[in-house]
Protein backbone atom coordinates (compact mmCIF):
# COMPACT_ATOMS: atom_id res chain seq x y z
CA UNK A 1 0.00 0.00 0.00
CA UNK A 2 1.51 3.78 -0.98
CA UNK A 3 2.56 5.79 2.14
CA UNK A 4 1.14 8.85 -0.13
CA UNK A 5 -2.34 7.98 0.42
CA UNK A 6 -1.95 8.51 4.14
CA UNK A 7 -0.38 11.16 5.49
CA UNK A 8 -1.98 10.97 8.67
CA UNK A 9 -0.40 7.88 9.16
CA UNK A 10 2.23 8.06 12.21
CA UNK A 11 5.95 8.49 11.75
CA UNK A 12 9.14 7.71 12.99
CA UNK A 13 10.42 10.58 14.51
CA UNK A 14 12.65 13.19 11.90
CA UNK A 15 14.99 14.51 14.65
CA UNK A 16 17.57 13.75 17.02
CA UNK A 17 18.30 15.10 20.64
CA UNK A 18 15.90 17.76 22.07
CA UNK A 19 18.47 19.84 24.13
CA UNK A 20 22.01 20.69 24.07
CA UNK A 21 24.04 22.16 26.61
CA UNK A 22 22.22 24.16 29.66
CA UNK A 23 20.28 27.20 28.73
CA UNK A 24 21.58 30.49 30.14
CA UNK A 25 19.46 32.14 32.52
CA UNK A 26 18.05 34.63 30.08
CA UNK A 27 17.38 32.36 27.66
CA UNK A 28 15.19 30.30 30.24
CA UNK A 29 13.74 33.26 30.96
CA UNK A 30 12.59 33.73 27.36
CA UNK A 31 11.59 30.21 26.93
CA UNK A 32 9.16 31.11 30.01
CA UNK A 33 7.42 34.30 29.30
CA UNK A 34 7.70 34.45 25.34
CA UNK A 35 7.51 31.08 23.83
CA UNK A 36 3.80 31.24 25.12
CA UNK A 37 3.13 33.68 23.20
CA UNK A 38 4.48 33.01 20.16
CA UNK A 39 3.53 29.33 20.07
CA UNK A 40 0.94 27.84 18.15
CA UNK A 41 -1.64 26.23 20.23
CA UNK A 42 -2.94 23.11 18.13
CA UNK A 43 -5.51 21.96 20.43
CA UNK A 44 -7.64 24.55 18.96
CA UNK A 45 -8.98 24.41 15.35
CA UNK A 46 -6.72 26.20 13.10
CA UNK A 47 -8.18 29.60 11.27
CA UNK A 48 -9.77 29.37 8.38
CA UNK A 49 -7.13 32.07 7.34
CA UNK A 50 -3.68 31.77 8.85
CA UNK A 51 -3.24 35.25 8.57
CA UNK A 52 -5.39 34.99 11.84
CA UNK A 53 -2.44 33.87 13.79
CA UNK A 54 -0.53 37.24 13.51
CA UNK A 55 -1.06 40.42 14.96
CA UNK A 56 -1.04 42.50 12.03
CA UNK A 57 -2.53 41.79 8.38
CA UNK A 58 -0.36 39.78 6.31
CA UNK A 59 -0.02 38.68 2.50
CA UNK A 60 1.05 35.29 2.95
CA UNK A 61 2.23 32.67 5.11
CA UNK A 62 5.19 30.58 5.20
CA UNK A 63 6.55 27.55 6.78
CA UNK A 64 9.96 26.47 7.90
CA UNK A 65 10.59 23.27 8.91
CA UNK A 66 13.68 22.72 11.07
CA UNK A 67 14.84 26.72 11.26
CA UNK A 68 18.71 25.84 13.39
CA UNK A 69 19.63 28.79 14.62
CA UNK A 70 17.06 30.68 13.17
CA UNK A 71 19.24 32.99 11.22
CA UNK A 72 17.60 32.20 7.68
CA UNK A 73 13.84 32.50 9.32
CA UNK A 74 14.70 35.78 11.34
CA UNK A 75 16.37 37.35 7.97
CA UNK A 76 13.06 36.82 5.71
CA UNK A 77 11.09 38.02 8.78
CA UNK A 78 12.43 41.15 8.40
CA UNK A 79 13.17 40.83 4.61
CA UNK A 80 9.04 40.61 4.12
CA UNK A 81 7.29 42.09 7.05
CA UNK A 82 4.48 41.86 5.13
CA UNK A 83 4.52 37.61 5.15
CA UNK A 84 3.78 35.62 8.14
CA UNK A 85 6.43 32.97 8.89
CA UNK A 86 5.76 29.47 10.95
CA UNK A 87 8.88 28.12 12.30
CA UNK A 88 9.28 24.58 13.44
CA UNK A 89 11.93 23.47 15.84
CA UNK A 90 12.35 20.87 18.19
CA UNK A 91 15.39 21.57 19.76
CA UNK A 92 15.38 23.24 22.79
CA UNK A 93 18.42 25.62 22.35
CA UNK A 94 17.44 26.57 19.10
CA UNK A 95 14.12 27.67 20.21
CA UNK A 96 15.73 29.65 22.89
CA UNK A 97 18.04 31.67 20.56
CA UNK A 98 15.34 32.11 18.34
CA UNK A 99 12.76 33.47 20.90
CA UNK A 100 15.63 35.76 22.06
CA UNK A 101 15.92 37.39 18.67
CA UNK A 102 12.15 37.92 18.02
CA UNK A 103 11.97 39.95 21.45
CA UNK A 104 15.23 42.08 20.54
CA UNK A 105 14.24 42.64 16.90
CA UNK A 106 10.68 43.20 18.15
CA UNK A 107 9.43 40.68 15.41
CA UNK A 108 5.60 40.63 14.91
CA UNK A 109 5.11 37.91 11.77
CA UNK A 110 6.76 35.16 13.37
CA UNK A 111 4.60 31.93 15.49
CA UNK A 112 6.59 29.22 16.36
CA UNK A 113 6.42 24.89 17.23
CA UNK A 114 8.93 23.63 19.29
CA UNK A 115 7.45 19.60 18.40
CA UNK A 116 7.31 17.23 15.36
CA UNK A 117 6.61 19.56 12.02
CA UNK A 118 4.13 16.84 11.03
CA UNK A 119 1.46 17.97 14.34
CA UNK A 120 1.66 21.52 12.30
CA UNK A 121 1.05 19.99 8.83
CA UNK A 122 -1.75 17.62 9.93
CA UNK A 123 -3.35 20.84 12.10
CA UNK A 124 -3.20 23.43 9.43
CA UNK A 125 -5.87 23.53 6.85
CA UNK A 126 -5.30 22.68 3.31
CA UNK A 127 -4.32 25.35 0.82
CA UNK A 128 -3.50 27.44 3.67
CA UNK A 129 0.38 27.88 3.06
CA UNK A 130 2.19 29.97 0.01
CA UNK A 131 5.88 28.11 0.72
CA UNK A 132 7.27 25.84 2.41
CA UNK A 133 11.51 25.92 3.36
CA UNK A 134 13.04 22.84 4.67
CA UNK A 135 16.83 23.64 4.53
CA UNK A 136 19.31 21.82 5.48
CA UNK A 137 17.43 19.01 7.02
CA UNK A 138 18.94 15.92 9.15
CA UNK A 139 20.43 13.65 6.31
CA UNK A 140 19.97 10.49 8.55
CA UNK A 141 23.52 9.21 6.37
CA UNK A 142 23.23 5.56 7.21
CA UNK A 143 20.88 3.74 4.81
CA UNK A 144 19.15 1.80 7.48
CA UNK A 145 18.05 5.76 8.63
CA UNK A 146 16.92 6.75 5.58
CA UNK A 147 12.97 5.84 6.41
CA UNK A 148 13.74 8.84 9.16
CA UNK A 149 14.37 11.34 6.57
CA UNK A 150 11.40 13.84 6.38
CA UNK A 151 11.03 13.64 3.05
CA UNK A 152 8.94 10.91 2.25
CA UNK A 153 5.59 10.48 0.57
CA UNK A 154 4.17 10.27 4.00
CA UNK A 155 4.93 14.03 4.16
CA UNK A 156 4.87 15.18 0.40
CA UNK A 157 1.83 14.25 0.84
CA UNK A 158 1.03 16.31 4.09
CA UNK A 159 3.02 19.48 2.13
CA UNK A 160 0.88 18.87 -1.03
CA UNK A 161 -2.12 18.99 0.94
CA UNK A 162 -1.51 22.30 3.13
CA UNK A 163 0.14 24.59 0.22
CA UNK A 164 -1.80 26.91 -2.19
CA UNK A 165 -2.58 25.88 -5.83
CA UNK A 166 1.08 26.96 -7.19
CA UNK A 167 2.85 27.11 -4.16
CA UNK A 168 6.47 26.70 -3.24
CA UNK A 169 8.32 23.49 -1.34
CA UNK A 170 12.32 24.69 -0.95
CA UNK A 171 14.88 22.35 -0.37
CA UNK A 172 18.73 22.88 0.49
CA UNK A 173 21.01 20.52 1.31
CA UNK A 174 25.03 19.57 0.87
CA UNK A 175 24.70 16.01 0.93
CA UNK A 176 24.03 14.21 -2.25
CA UNK A 177 22.59 11.26 -1.76
CA UNK A 178 19.29 13.44 -0.09
CA UNK A 179 19.61 15.82 -3.05
CA UNK A 180 18.95 13.23 -4.95
CA UNK A 181 16.53 11.35 -2.44
CA UNK A 182 14.59 14.51 -2.83
CA UNK A 183 14.20 14.91 -6.55
CA UNK A 184 12.90 10.90 -6.85
CA UNK A 185 10.70 11.24 -4.33
CA UNK A 186 9.09 14.37 -5.84
CA UNK A 187 9.22 13.10 -9.44
CA UNK A 188 7.44 10.08 -8.07
CA UNK A 189 4.47 12.10 -5.84
CA UNK A 190 3.82 13.51 -8.84
CA UNK A 191 2.46 16.70 -7.69
CA UNK A 192 5.77 18.70 -7.16
CA UNK A 193 7.45 20.23 -10.95
CA UNK A 194 10.82 21.22 -10.35
CA UNK A 195 11.34 24.50 -11.55
CA UNK A 196 15.10 24.08 -12.93
CA UNK A 197 15.49 25.42 -16.38
CA UNK A 198 19.41 24.95 -16.60
CA UNK A 199 21.93 22.95 -15.02
CA UNK A 200 23.28 25.64 -13.11
CA UNK A 201 20.19 26.85 -11.45
CA UNK A 202 19.90 23.54 -8.72
CA UNK A 203 23.68 25.39 -7.77
CA UNK A 204 22.51 28.48 -7.57
CA UNK A 205 21.14 29.93 -3.69
CA UNK A 206 17.52 30.86 -3.53
CA UNK A 207 16.64 34.99 -4.17
CA UNK A 208 17.66 36.79 -1.32
CA UNK A 209 19.54 34.13 0.38
CA UNK A 210 21.95 34.51 3.03
CA UNK A 211 23.13 31.50 4.09
CA UNK A 212 23.04 29.28 7.47
CA UNK A 213 25.81 28.23 9.90
CA UNK A 214 25.13 24.93 8.99
CA UNK A 215 25.27 26.02 5.32
CA UNK A 216 29.14 27.94 5.99
CA UNK A 217 30.38 24.76 8.26
CA UNK A 218 29.68 22.43 4.96
CA UNK A 219 31.69 24.99 2.67
CA UNK A 220 34.33 25.20 5.23
CA UNK A 221 34.29 20.65 5.14
CA UNK A 222 34.83 21.04 1.43
CA UNK A 223 30.65 20.44 0.46
CA UNK A 224 28.81 22.26 -1.94
CA UNK A 225 25.03 22.86 -1.51
CA UNK A 226 22.07 21.96 -3.60
CA UNK A 227 19.12 24.39 -4.19
CA UNK A 228 15.74 22.40 -5.16
CA UNK A 229 12.07 24.86 -5.95
CA UNK A 230 9.29 22.86 -6.93
CA UNK A 231 5.94 24.44 -7.79
CA UNK A 232 2.96 22.67 -6.53
CA UNK A 233 1.00 20.99 -9.44
CA UNK A 234 -2.05 19.27 -9.46
CA UNK A 235 -1.93 15.23 -9.39
CA UNK A 236 -2.85 13.67 -12.23
CA UNK A 237 -6.26 12.06 -12.04
CA UNK A 238 -7.46 13.67 -9.03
Amino acid sequence: MNDQQHPSRSTEAFFGRRKGKPLRERQAEGLATVLPALKLDLTAPAPASLAALFPHPVEEVRLEIGFGGGEHLVHRAQENPQSGFIGVEPFVNSMAKLVGRVTNLGLQNIRVYDDDATQVLDWLPEGSVDRIDLLYPDPWPKRKHWKRRFVSQVNLARFHRVLKPGGLFLFASDIDTYVNWTLIHCRDHGGFGWQAEEAADWLTPFAGWTGTRYEAKARREGRSSAYLTFRKTELSGG
